[in-house]
């Protein structure tokens, strides 16, 4: 994902894996290629995951420039689509 790096969007994973270990979390998110801001919440019933209504592991929200959710749950694929789709809304055309 560095063709998106500094444009004008969030990615937002929120994550309760290992009770909030960050060095296992940071681990794991290497391991699996994940570059995005995480929330740790450390459990499936935190702060987060209450305040937000969180229902699902992992949940990754992509926030627009102003900071309003505009996709949740989008993975794979199918999160680049939203994210190329976001920055066309903005008249940022995609690169490659």
């Amino acid at each position: 994902m560095d063709r998106l790096k500094n444009k004008p969007f969030a990615i937002i994973g929120v994550n309760s894996d290992f009770q909030g270990d960050l060095e296992k979390i940071n681990a794991m998110l290497k391991e699996q290629g994940i570059t995005w801001r995480q929330a740790i919440d450390g459990t499936t019933s935190g702060p987060i995951a209450s305040r937000w209504n969180v229902q699902g592991w992992p949940t990754i929200y992509v926030l627009d420039e102003k900071g309003v959710i505009r996709f949740k749950n989008a993975r794979g694929e199918r999160l680049g689509q939203v994210v190329d789709e976001l920055l066309a809304e903005m008249g940022i055309k995609k690169e490659f």
